[in-house]
């Protein structure tokens, strides 16, 4: 049998700890400034329900820490874990190694996604791209596909502005990176979730797109 201390006695009034209310704190003020996004995020999902309507299909596309995002959130479409969601086309450009270290070496690494985009984009597609902080340069020269009459979606986690013109910018972030690792989750799940409420509305998608 075990011994239970009599002289134990846990903080309870204290309170927890500043540094757990301080990530509290911070994690708060990201969700909320997520929330003051509905909008925005209601509307890219509504022009990528269009986009998939069309028989478009998603490409994701990401540097560093966002490359697993950007895998992550292909296999959200290709394999819904939902019962009764449609599986939807999309693709990862980091899932071909070939090709992306292929642009690399020919162009060098700022052309690493813009190269391969090229290749399997139609005006049809949307191409979303994932960043940890700012767009990188690669993932900037990508975007402007946009020209081609490709749907461009930046998932971003900095603040800052931007130099890169896309259709639609959602800002998932903090000065935390755990944070803003988190909001980001949260982001493309709801992304995820909206585009399938919206493919499930016919009348909806039957309106010309905004």
């Amino acid at each position: 049998m075990r011994t239970v201390r009599s002289d134990f006695t846990p903080s309870l009034q204290a309170g927890p700890p500043p540094e757990v209310l301080s990530f509290a704190s911070r994690r708060m003020g990201a969700a909320g400034s997520l929330v003051e996004q509905a909008p925005a995020m209601a509307r890219a999902c509504h022009a990528i329900a269009l986009r998939f309507h069309r028989r478009g299909k998603l490409i994701a596309f990401g540097a560093g820490a966002a490359a697993s995002d950007a895998q992550h959130v292909t296999v959200e479409f290709l394999h819904p874990v939902v019962v009764g969601k449609r599986a939807l086309p999309a693709v990862c450009l980091l899932g071909d190694v070939a090709a992306l270290t292929g642009a690399a070496e020919k162009d060098g690494w700022v052309e690493a996604f813009a190269n391969p985009l090229r290749q399997v984009a139609r005006p049809v597609d949307i191409a979303l791209a994932l960043s940890s902080r700012r767009e990188p340069e690669s993932v900037r020269r990508a975007l402007q596909a946009r020209e081609r009459g490709l749907l461009t979606v930046s998932l971003v986690g900095d603040t800052e502005s931007h130099s890169t013109i896309v259709d639609h910018r959602i800002v998932a972030g903090s000065g935390d990176p755990l944070v803003t690792r988190e909001m980001q989750v949260t982001a493309y799940h709801v992304l995820w979730e909206l585009v399938h409420v919206f493919l499930e509305q016919p009348a909806i998608l039957a309106r010309p797109e905004p």
